[in-house]
């Protein structure tokens, strides 16, 4: 009997798997997406593991923009940089990779969007969906995790990298919007009507980072179980006791 192929297996038009990695600042989102990457590719799979802002040489530049302390943006000028940014890595990075069959992570996408210059900075929601629009060419994720910690572990964790970039240095009332923004995206209605970020889940971070990882292969697993079998678990376990 001949093995299913990818498009199968995922039950998508796709060949690939498009996963992103969601949360506040100080949630360890990105200690999980490096760790996610490397798990995986243990595991036997190709992954292209990229962050946003960045992922290209224009993105790359951006992010500098973006993140610099220094930097004056107004609202509507952070949003469409983030927005050209992810307009490049969709088209240069995501959708070949996705063509050739690869597992997709990228370290925020569409929905901090929403919750950053949506939520935080209070831009239209409306302009923000049409702009992104023709940043993402209809590119959805397949599946985002939105890791979660309490806002004063979170800002504990800033506090103690000892250095902050241009948005983790925004007050507790913008941190406080944008954390809320992310936990209705959690809602089933929420998700019914931005159809364009596709599913959202939560994934509780408050426990080691060992924890979360297994926490996300998890939902992974549940999602695609012929694709991400037990083995991507058993690559980390190896990994710990290497």
């Amino acid at each position: 009997m001949a093995e299913p192929t990818d498009r199968q297996m995922n039950g998508t038009d796709g060949a690939g798997v498009f996963l992103v990695l969601e949360g506040g600042e100080g949630v360890g989102k990105t200690t999980q997406w490096s760790r996610l990457a490397d798990t995986l590719r243990a595991a036997g799979h190709d992954v292209v593991a990229v962050r946003e802002p960045g992922g290209t040489p224009a993105g790359d530049a951006i992010r500098r923009l973006l993140l610099d302390p220094a930097s004056t943006l107004s609202p509507e000028s952070e949003a469409l940089l983030f927005a050209a940014s992810r307009a490049q890595l969709v088209r240069d990075v995501i959708e070949p990779a996705i063509a050739r069959g690869a597992v997709v992570l990228v370290d925020r996408f569409l929905l901090s969007t929403y919750a950053y210059q949506g939520a935080g900075r209070g831009l239209s929601m409306p302009a923000l969906r049409q702009v992104n629009a023709l940043a993402t060419g209809g590119r959805t994720p397949d599946l985002t995790l939105l890791l979660s910690v309490p806002l004063d572990t979170a800002q504990a964790r800033m506090q103690a990298r000892g250095t902050a970039d241009r948005m983790e240095q925004e007050d507790v009332a913008f941190h406080r919007r944008v954390r809320d923004a992310f936990e209705a995206a959690l809602a089933p209605s929420w998700q019914h009507a931005h159809p364009e970020v596709g599913r959202v889940v939560a994934v509780t971070a408050d426990a080691s980072p060992d924890v979360v990882t297994v926490r996300c292969l998890e939902m992974l697993v549940a999602r695609w179980p012929e694709r991400f079998t037990a083995s991507s678990i058993a690559a980390l376990t190896a990994s710990q006791h290497a």
